[in-house]
């Protein structure tokens, strides 16, 4: 048999080669697999544009231009938000000797939703300029509703709204389309006049 040694300037050449070989082989092996988490759609929404709203209704308001009035009947009527899969219901009902009754049906209404709900906030409204009083509830958590308001004028009119999600309640996941529509609600109790 022959007995041949490879050498490269003297270097071991086989030497070099496999020790090549064993630090590709054991830098390439890697254990650790992490599975990618679980994503969710971002959503981003334009700058909200209000306009003025107004009909035979004793109220007025301004809301998004991006929004479609729906079914006007007796005052109450839908605000829908087709991109959002979102509706505002309102209903406007007038002061009868009845506001105690009035503001127990909207309270609970809201409340209903506290199996649900993780917290909910409320935020009294208060504009003697105009006599527009009432509160505004935010509800966190995954509860059907996500925002709800009343306002009156403690004599002739009350007015309640709420929103609804046509989708399964997610709240991590409806989240940006809730805190859009949150801040119109605001802003629509923030400009309602009596007429």
């Amino acid at each position: 048999m022959f007995n041949v040694k490879y050498t490269y300037k003297g270097c071991n050449l086989r030497l070099v080669v496999f020790a090549f070989l064993g630090l590709v082989m054991f830098s390439s092996c890697k254990n650790d697999v992490l599975p990618k988490p679980q994503s969710y759609l971002r959503l981003d929404y334009p700058m909200a544009e209000y306009v003025h709203f107004e009909n035979q209704c004793p109220f007025v308001f301004d809301m998004n231009a991006k929004a479609i009035v729906k079914g006007e009947k007796d005052c109450g009527f839908t605000i829908a938000y087709p991109k959002m899969k979102a509706t505002i219901y309102l209903t406007y009902k007038p002061v009868n000797n009845n506001l105690n009754k009035l503001l127990r049906d909207a309270q609970k209404l809201t409340f209903e939703h506290v199996i649900k709900a993780d917290d909910i906030l409320e935020q009294p409204y208060l504009n003697p300029e105009k006599k527009v009083y009432g509160m505004f509830y935010q509800v966190d958590g995954n509860a059907a509703t996500n925002s709800q308001f009343y306002v009156t004028d403690s004599t002739r009119h009350f007015l309640t709204g709420s929103v609804y999600f046509y989708a399964k309640p997610n709240f991590d996941s409806i989240m940006p389309a809730a805190s859009y529509i949150k801040n119109d609600m605001q802003h629509l109790m923030e400009t309602l006049e009596w007429k």
